[in-house]
């Protein structure tokens, strides 16, 4: 098609994307349907980025067109949005999306057993619950792992057990280690002093204390590790990782 002069063509992208979205909008409305939008790791958006992204759904949303998005993100997604844009508080909701409870864990474990006509003891069931925090993919790993070694036709507690190392050791070479390769040496010093003071929040102090550094020296450490998605800030002057597990990762990893 031949594009329509003075349309979404300024090369300022918080004037070009909003008419973008209008005309998507209106197109989807004109055909009867509608148009959702799904962005993953929305934390990585620059601020001139994601305000465009604001900017454009507000105006969308003035006109009542059938456009919808969906962000999935850090914790720290609804403040950057709010510094981008002050409105984006009442544009958008925050619907926390972290581990499942017992209940949800346990189901999803058992289910695709039991539909294959094998069993899982409760204690097995409940080892594999707690002991992953119920954190969707690990509960995945180690339920796939016991499932491919074990003859059944029950699960036992034993059987979970056994193959606890195996899920660990693919975890810490897989999903674990993609993300301490990520950090530099300075980095990884910093969420070593994390976790070897336990499970967090981490109060900053205690961070600093531990590497016998000053708050400030640690500033510019701190905020390249949140912009890799390694930690967040849970509260003023505490921190936390944002993947459950990770502190014991970096404990087993020694000096």
């Amino acid at each position: 098609i031949d594009p329509e002069p003075g349309l979404a063509d300024s090369g300022d992208l918080e004037f070009d994307l909003p008419d973008l979205f209008v005309a998507i909008g209106e197109a989807a409305q004109a055909a009867g349907k509608g148009w959702l939008l799904l962005i993953d790791e929305v934390q990585y958006l620059s601020e001139k980025d994601l305000s465009a992204l604001i900017v454009s759904m507000h105006r969308v949303s003035q006109s009542g067109l059938p456009v919808l998005f969906v962000g999935a993100g850090l914790p720290q997604v609804a403040r950057l949005a709010g510094d981008a844009k002050s409105y984006a508080e009442r544009l958008f909701s925050y619907p926390p999306v972290g581990a499942l409870d017992e209940v949800s864990a346990g189901r999803a474990v058992r289910r695709p057993i039991e539909e294959e006509g094998a069993a899982i003891a409760d204690s097995a069931l409940n080892e594999i619950v707690v002991r992953t925090q119920g954190y969707p993919f690990f509960l995945q790993e180690w339920a796939s792992i016991t499932w491919n070694n074990v003859e059944g036709p029950e699960i036992t507690l034993s059987d979970v057990q056994q193959t606890y190392k195996e899920a660990i050791v693919t975890l810490d070479e897989g999903f674990f280690k993609v993300r301490i390769d990520r950090l530099t040496k300075a980095e990884v010093q910093f969420v070593k002093a994390m976790a070897a003071s336990g499970d967090g929040p981490y109060p900053m102090a205690d961070i600093a204390a531990a590497m016998g550094r000053t708050l400030s020296s640690l500033g510019p450490a701190r905020a390249s590790i949140i912009k890799k998605g390694m930690i967040y800030s849970t509260d003023h002057g505490y921190l936390d990782f944002t993947v459950p597990l990770f502190a014991e990762f970096m404990r087993r990893q020694g000096s």
